[in-house]
């Protein structure tokens, strides 16, 4: 027969060792950026989580008339119209339509707010910053323009912060009577 009293003080005296392990250290949190991962042209592309308030499912996208043509729409987000950018077109990459999957990916500095259509938002992680690479040659200028880094496995992270601010997307444009 077998002694479940010994059983169970072997089991607790493992629990109580690994409850004693010395916690492995923590990377400060200035060397992990948090991210929000998607999709563009089937490139991966990421932006710091700090500057997502949410993400959402494409549903009802207002064609916008007399803007440039990287801007999607309007979208009614809990009762307040908010304007949609385009990337793929902003820069200029392959198309392929607009679908019920894509996601908005709401950007805000505090100030300003506008979405940003992606393909699919595939993850939120974090990244460590020694991850990250200068550039890729493939890269557009307008692209590179807007760049934090470019992970081995090809994930572009973009300055959301970068994209905000540009006054390019803000758009100036009033129609004639």
């Amino acid at each position: 027969m077998h002694d479940t009293s010994s059983d169970k003080a072997s089991i607790l005296r493992a629990r109580a060792r690994e409850l004693a392990r010395e916690p492995a250290p923590e990377q400060p949190a200035g060397n992990v950026l948090s991210i929000v991962a998607f999709t563009l042209a089937e490139e991966r592309y990421a932006f710091e989580a700090h500057h997502v308030s949410e993400v959402l499912p494409l549903e009802e996208l207002v064609p916008l008339p007399c803007t440039p043509a990287f801007i999607a729409g309007l979208v009614n987000v809990r009762g307040k119209m908010t304007a949609v950018v385009n990337l793929k077109r902003f820069f200029d990459l392959p198309e392929s339509g607009i679908t019920d999957l894509h996601r908005i990916i709401l950007l805000s500095d505090g100030t300003t707010r506008f979405g940003i259509l992606a393909d699919t938002v595939s993850d939120i992680r974090a990244l460590p910053v020694h991850a990250l690479q200068p550039t890729l040659p493939t890269l557009t200028d307008i692209r590179a323009e807007y760049l934090v880094g470019v992970t081995a496995d090809r994930l572009v992270v973009l300055n959301a912060a970068a994209i905000i601010s540009d006054s390019k997307l803000v758009v100036h444009e009033e129609v004639g009577s």
